[in-house]
């Protein structure tokens, strides 16, 4: 529920700006609410707080597309010109008000969610031109003004519907939206813990683990615990949303304890990181690089094998570099289901606030992965 209020947090700040605009323009006599007239009011007041909500939810969106603003900016200035013609107008019920504000809202409907408004505005154009045909045809060619204001009600319900239904059936995809996201999101971690509990590692591990206690060896202990953090750490906090840095930092160095283990030969391993305190993003996410520079690299090297990797950060943005050399493969690979799976995760969990390079040159790799975790 918290979640929802943060996401949606802009229409408690549009229905606050909302209701200030009502009190001033009610103050100065621009309008006049009947409080008798519930079911009206009601139509209304949702129409205005979603008129006033949605700049506010998209203003992100409007500073990185200027045209769509200029656009939402001349919406506004025809909505206030609307309203001071109403406000001047001796006409009750003035239809240039009806048709001003129906049209203003479906044209500033059509730029905040285009693809949704173009499945039905066929659907509202024609509810609109009956219905608004109708509206006009009581209120200026009936010369009895009595028999419009005997259906003034139920016109102005049916007027503002449309708009509605079109609010809250966009509303509807969105959330549609949202849980599919979830879905995904839980069938990529999901896919991440498959492929993060690698079963070779550790029977590679506990088979090291085994020699060592055969020699009794002071270095078992140690094994055997780094081990045990390991496998807590992937079950437990893989399934987390977010997780401190530097406990990831430590999971990344346990690993790296543990494959030294394994390696007779000599391999120069940098790990170097600083200001990590204060950090968190979403767990296992630099593993998986790790992982392929001992897979691809380490491992078939026979000589000279190195890893170098950093951490730094900086107002927010979280940089992991990790550079390994390899030996060139004969064929090309393609690329692993971990890379992908890694990929996908980014997509889901920083949409437009990350950025993934890699580099492959020669026999040098190198993956890149900046996070911007403000």
């Amino acid at each position: 529920m918290i979640a929802f209020l943060k996401k949606y947090k802009a229409f408690i700040y549009g229905l606050i700006v909302f209701r200030i605009v009502v009190l001033v323009l009610s103050y100065y006599d621009f309008v006049h609410i009947d409080n008798s007239e519930y079911l009206s009011n009601t139509l209304s007041f949702l129409f205005y707080w979603f008129l006033f909500s949605l700049p506010i939810y998209y203003f992100p969106f409007f500073k990185k597309h200027k045209i769509k603003t200029l656009k939402f900016l001349v919406l506004i200035v025809l909505f206030v010109l609307v309203i001071v013609n109403d406000a001047n107008s001796t006409m009750i019920d003035n239809p240039i008000t009806f048709i001003g504000i129906i049209c203003i809202g479906l044209l500033f409907f059509s730029i905040i969610a285009p693809q949704f408004f173009k499945k039905y505005v066929l659907y509202t154009i024609v509810f609109y031109v009956l219905s608004l045909g109708y509206f006009i045809y009581l209120r200026i060619y009936t010369e009895d003004i009595n028999v419009y204001l005997q259906q003034e009600k139920e016109i102005k319900i049916i007027l503002t519907i449309p708009f509605l239904v079109l609010t809250l059936g966009w509303f509807f995809q969105h959330w549609k939206w949202l849980k599919s996201l979830e879905s995904k999101k839980s069938k990529a971690e999901l896919t991440l813990l498959k492929n993060q509990i690698n079963p070779h590692f550790f029977f590679n591990t506990l088979n090291n683990l085994y020699g060592l206690t055969v020699e009794k060896s002071d270095d078992a202990p140690n094994v055997v615990l780094k081990l045990s953090d390991m496998m807590r750490y992937t079950i437990y906090m893989g399934k987390e949303d977010f997780v401190l840095l530097k406990d990831e930092v430590e999971y990344l160095n346990n690993y790296i304890e543990l494959h030294k283990i394994r390696y007779q030969k000599k391999v120069d391993i940098q790990f170097k990181y600083s200001n990590i305190s204060d950090y968190k993003i979403a767990p296992l996410l630099y593993i998986i690089g790790l992982e392929n520079a001992f897979k691809h690299g380490v491992e078939k090297l026979k000589e000279n094998a190195y890893i170098h990797i950093k951490i730094n950060t900086d107002d927010g943005i979280v940089s992991f570099e990790i550079e390994n050399n390899f030996e060139k493969p004969e064929t090309k690979h393609k690329t692993g289901i971990g890379l992908e799976n890694l990929k996908q995760r980014l997509q889901l969990l920083y949409p437009k606030k990350h950025q993934l390079t890699i580099e492959n040159n020669d026999s040098v790799y190198k993956l890149s992965l900046k996070l911007d975790t403000k």
